[in-house]
């Protein structure tokens, strides 16, 4: 194996997986871990946890959304042993990390392709970085501007608390420059989650939006996205992601303290092994290595 380290409405989703009578012994380490953080993983976390405690029936874990900067508060504040984010702590995050006698590691735990999606009524099939900065930071407002229909877009973005609101303003409205003055149109609906973009896009034919590829269904159009006019044009997906041919992809990652449990320690192992990794490809995210993964059924 190898390893690297590197949902509605105003309603936090949260998702509570309780073993009764798992708490730790009076002189025993606790065998619970709190997760929380990145909306995009959540469903990942829970998956990961309901395996591992079926494997330990002695642990017990919750996982609970909110996005990134929830779980980064969280892991900085110690109310949390794991935080979920898909996208990196900042310098003065670690360090407030570190002041507080919480300094943490950074791991690695899986690929995301973040898909753009529109309604499949909708006849645009493909669209460039640079036209997706124009369609979300409100330079285009209109789908016949891209060879749509003669309709209004209407835009639709995570909330600032999410890593994906933030990793899709850097890399596709900044166009990878992270102090670009690039912003989201003011006419963005900021949505509390990638659910309800997703619920939006396949009522809507004006709508577009972006979400992690694991969110998509039959209701919603992945758009194929090129780097320059004459293409080539990728959709997201996991040979495209594992190969780099498709530009909108992230790492999914986990912090924890640097003197953490010895059962976080335990339940990083099995996140990173190869039944960890087959979880990540179950749940249609991006595993980090090829190994001999079952395909999903």
């Amino acid at each position: 194996m190898k390893s690297r380290s590197l949902v509605f409405g105003s309603i936090i989703v949260s998702f509570f997986l309780i073993f009764a009578g798992c708490g730790a012994q009076p002189g025993q380490e606790s065998s619970s871990i709190q997760i929380k953080g990145s909306d995009t993983m959540v469903n990942l976390g829970q998956s990961w946890a309901e395996e591992f405690m079926n494997l330990h029936p002695d642990a017990s874990i919750a996982v609970t959304g909110g996005g990134s900067g929830t779980g980064i508060a969280s892991i900085i504040n110690g109310t949390c042993d794991i935080a979920q984010c898909s996208r990196a702590m900042k310098p003065e995050e670690l360090e407030a990390a570190k002041s507080k006698g919480r300094a943490v590691r950074e791991v690695e735990v899986a690929i995301d392709a973040l898909a753009v999606i529109v309604h499949p009524s909708n006849p645009v099939s493909q669209l460039t970085l640079e036209q997706l900065s124009g369609i979300f930071t409100g330079t285009i407002t209109h789908w016949k501007e891209v060879g749509g229909e003669d309709r209004p877009i209407l835009v639709l973005s995570r909330e600032r608390n999410s890593g994906t609101h933030v990793y899709f303003l850097e890399h596709v409205l900044r166009h990878g420059n992270d102090k670009g003055p690039e912003e989201y149109s003011p006419k963005a609906l900021m949505m509390p989650s990638s659910q309800a973009i997703v619920e939006e896009v396949s009522q809507s034919a004006a709508a577009i939006g972006y979400v992690g590829m694991g969110y998509v269904s039959a209701r919603e159009k992945k758009i194929a996205v090129g780097t320059a006019a004459e293409g080539p044009f990728v959709l997201p997906s996991v040979d495209t992601a594992l190969d780099k041919t498709y530009p909108i992809a992230r790492a999914l990652l986990m912090y924890v303290p640097e003197n953490h449990s010895a059962v976080v320690d335990t339940f990083l192992n099995f996140v990173l092994s190869d039944q960890g990794q087959e979880i990540v490809q179950q749940m249609d995210f991006v595993p980090l290595y090829q190994a001999p993964l079952r395909k999903k059924a």
